[in-house]
């Protein structure tokens, strides 16, 4: 049954780290598996970037110290209950001396809900290119979705305002009750954790709990520029929204609870579905990471 959470009021970073929690379970059909629960969330299905950042946790789990997460593929297959749990099991692909890879399913009632494959590298010194941060404005200077959505009632506006774990700030602006900034193809989101995210045991934990959190965060707004460019807002009658397809590739360590810039492109939109890409920047503009998702975007308007 989906739980029933309390207005939020205070934003904190609590939703997310209790997201990544994981119960360490027997395994009934791969290597080993794990536990975990969606977060409240005002809809009737959950957060898909729980499932996102559920799986690379689990995966995380399976492997040697000596290699980090470097990229994820992955399947929505069915919508996932509200604080309902998900069952993680994950099997061993492959341990090179230089690369392992794992496969993941998550099952709910049991039906299998979420599939990923994740491949990790021993870091290795080479040669380094990225593209330049885009140059953009200060996100102190931009408003809030607290304050973007001051004096609007309801469970959605509070979740929007203080409920995700993460201050996220729109260049042009929002798109939660109309199109600021008007139909367009590209936008930009500041985004950093409401807390400074507790450092872990290792250096490698920490920077697996910060690839978590990108991972967690990304799901929020990657679809926006598909609603930008038709037009769309998220209150606008009939709309309806899914995440199909999630790809997702990290360059480089970097903090979540530190402002990072999430700049976002429509590629193409067509049949109810779209693809949408996106890059993380640090405040140093050194690229973090990389990511791909396809939804489906059906509306009656």
């Amino acid at each position: 049954m989906p739980s029933v959470s309390p207005t939020v009021s205070v934003p904190t970073s609590e939703t997310f780290l209790r997201a990544i929690q994981l119960t360490h379970v027997p395994a009934q059909v791969n290597d080993e598996a794990y536990e975990a629960t969606t977060q409240y969330v005002p809809w009737p299905k959950s957060y898909g970037g729980d499932m996102v950042a559920q799986s690379a946790a689990a995966m995380m789990r399976s492997v040697e110290a000596d290699r980090t997460l470097h990229s994820m593929h992955s399947y929505f297959m069915r919508p996932v209950d509200v604080g309902a749990t998900v069952r993680y099991e994950v099997e061993r692909l492959r341990d090179g001396r230089g690369y392992s890879t794992r496969s993941v399913r998550g099952y709910q009632n049991g039906k299998t809900v979420f599939t990923a494959m994740g491949s990790f590298q021993v870091p290795e010194d080479g040669p380094e290119y990225q593209p330049g941060s885009p140059a953009d404005l200060e996100p102190e200077t931009l408003r809030s979705a607290a304050e973007v959505l001051a004096g609007v009632d309801g469970p959605a506006a509070e979740y929007w305002s203080t409920g995700r774990s993460f201050d996220m700030r729109h260049v042009p602006g929002p798109v939660y009750l109309d199109v600021e900034g008007g139909p367009q193809a590209h936008q930009a989101v500041w985004v950093k954790a409401f807390d400074r995210l507790p450092d872990a045991a290792t250096d490698r934990l920490t920077a697996d709990l910060h690839r978590a959190a990108l991972a967690y965060v990304c799901d929020y707004t990657i679809l926006e520029t598909l609603l930008r460019v038709r037009g769309l807002h998220w209150s606008s009658p009939g709309l309806s929204t899914a995440s199909l397809d999630h790809s997702m590739w990290f360059h480089r360590d970097g903090r979540a609870d530190e402002w990072v810039l999430y700049v976002q492109e429509a590629v193409s939109s067509q049949r109810n579905r779209g693809l949408a890409l996106g890059r993380f920047f640090d405040l140093q503009g050194r690229l973090l990471a990389t990511v791909a998702q396809e939804g489906m975007i059906r509306s009656s308007s």
